[in-house]
Parts: structure tokens; C-alpha cells; sequence
């Protein structure tokens, strides 16, 4: 299996996906050929169901793109099903505190460090085909485990939470930061929040990453220092494109 969080803290580097809404392998698949690096599943904001996520998370390791997945929510239901299920990581949305952060590390690490429970029949494992020691490190350390900062106070408190042991990666979620402010994610004191978490990745080794509406949007986060960058969409993706020949017909 890929290990899709050791090209993240490939230095000057950065990795392009777009996340999955639509609960369709043929998207997926196109996705792979269009040569994203990755697929981030979004179970937040998507009516993708457990199965569906399964079934995209096997097509796209099968066609070499890696395949994370944004949890609905914090209460950790899914978790070990989807680690289970073989995903190269997990996106934890709208954390606010060291606490939350702590909770959310908690049910994907192994015991000592966690509460994660062993399956090594599972897809994560082979089947029951990969040792067990095998299974394990890959799950304490090969594993994206992401947490979403969106708040104004989360940002200030950057430092502290991806301090937390198990944390790894980072997201900034620059809709919800603006809606945190009321101030535009462009604003300067936006901005100045972006930079307070970039560089409190740098100092704990930490890859982050953010979401871009388009292309030009997406190089300048990866020229800023982002390590993963999703780029729109599948379903605005295809609305778009769809649109655009319709214009393009009618006018």
C-alpha cells in the first residue's frame, strides 16, 4: 500500500487531489487517470455512505492514487471502520482545542498510545494476510491523521494542538475561518492566521494543507508552503464543465 504521508513531508513538495461527493467509481476512476495524486472521500458534506467510501478507497489504491477520508463528524463512529477499510488517512473536521485534537488521535492509534482495536483480518491487514507487526506500523505511523483547524481561536492555539501526540497533518478551512472572523479569507488578519499555522507546522514537522477552488488558487498555496492541496471537486467539476459546453452550445 502507498504511503501517502511520507510524500507529504517531502520538502518543497506539494500533492494535488480533489475530493469525492459523487458515490460513483467511475468518477474515481477518471479521477486517478486525470493523475491526482489524491482523493480526500468527504463524508462531511456528501451523502456518501460507509460502503461507498469503501469501494472508492479500493479503486483509487488500485489505480495508484491514495485515498483519504473526511469524517462526518468528531464522535469517531467510523473510524475504525475506515482505517480498517484501508485508507491512507483521515481528515477530523472542525477542531477547536488540544482536547478535541487528543479525543480524535485517541480511536486511530494503537494501544498504548490509543484505544484503536486490532483487525488484522481486515483490508488494513491483507485479510489476516499481513503480519501483525506490519499492520500496526502502518497504522501508528504511515497513516494520515489530519486535523481541520477553522476557527480564529483554533488557529491562535496552533502551537498546542498539532502538539498533540498522534497529530500529523493539518488542514485550514478558509470557509469556515471566514464565517469564524467575519472577515473575507482573503483579509489580511485571515491571511495572518494562515501563516501562524504554516509556521507552526514547520517548527513540529507537521504538513499542511487547505482547499483551492482552481487551479492558479491551488500553485499559490503550494508556492506559500502547502503540502496537500484538494483542488474543487468531482461534482463542480463535472457541473462546471457541463455548464460551459452549455454556454458554449447556446451562444
Amino acid at each position: 500500500m502507498q504511503n501517502f504521508l511520507a510524500s507529504l513531508r517531502t520538502p518543497g513538495s506539494c500533492r494535488f487531489g480533489t475530493w469525492v461527493k459523487i458515490p460513483a467509481l467511475e468518477t474515481v476512476e477518471l479521477l486517478a487517470h486525470a493523475g491526482f495524486d489524491f482523493i480526500v472521500i468527504d463524508m462531511e458534506h456528501a451523502p456518501l455512505t460507509f460502503e461507498s467510501a469503501y469501494r472508492a478507497i479500493v479503486v483509487a489504491q488500485g489505480l495508484g492514487m491514495a485515498a483519504l477520508v473526511r469524517l462526518p463528524d468528531q464522535n469517531n463512529n467510523d473510524v475504525q471502520r475506515i482505517l480498517d477499510s484501508g485508507a491512507d488517512g483521515l481528515l477530523v473536521p472542525r477542531v477547536r482545542s488540544a482536547d478535541e485534537a487528543r479525543r480524535a488521535m485517541d480511536s486511530m492509534l494503537f494501544s498504548p498510545r490509543g484505544s484503536r482495536g486490532l483487525g488484522i483480518t481486515s483490508r488494513a491487514g491483507r485479510w489476516g494476510l499481513l503480519p501483525t507487526p506490519a499492520y500496526v506500523e502502518r497504522g501508528d505511523q504511515r497513516i494520515v491523521r489530519a486535523i481541520q483547524l477553522e476557527d480564529r481561536e483554533a488557529l491562535l492555539d496552533a502551537e498546542r494542538i498539532l502538539a498533540v501526540d498522534g497529530v500529523n497533518a493539518a488542514f485550514i478551512g478558509l470557509g469556515d475561518l471566514a464565517l469564524s472572523t467575519g472577515l473575507p479569507a482573503g483579509h489580511a488578519d485571515n491571511q495572518a492566521l494562515v501563516d501562524t499555522l504554516l509556521a507552526a507546522g514547520r517548527r513540529h514537522g507537521i504538513p499542511c494543507g487547505t482547499a483551492a477552488g482552481t487551479a492558479e488558487a491551488a500553485r499559490q498555496f503550494a508556492e506559500r508552503g502547502f503540502s496537500f492541496v484538494m483542488v474543487s471537486n468531482d461534482a463542480t467539476l463535472f457541473g462546471r464543465a457541463a455548464q460551459d459546453l452549455v454556454k458554449t452550445l447556446r451562444g
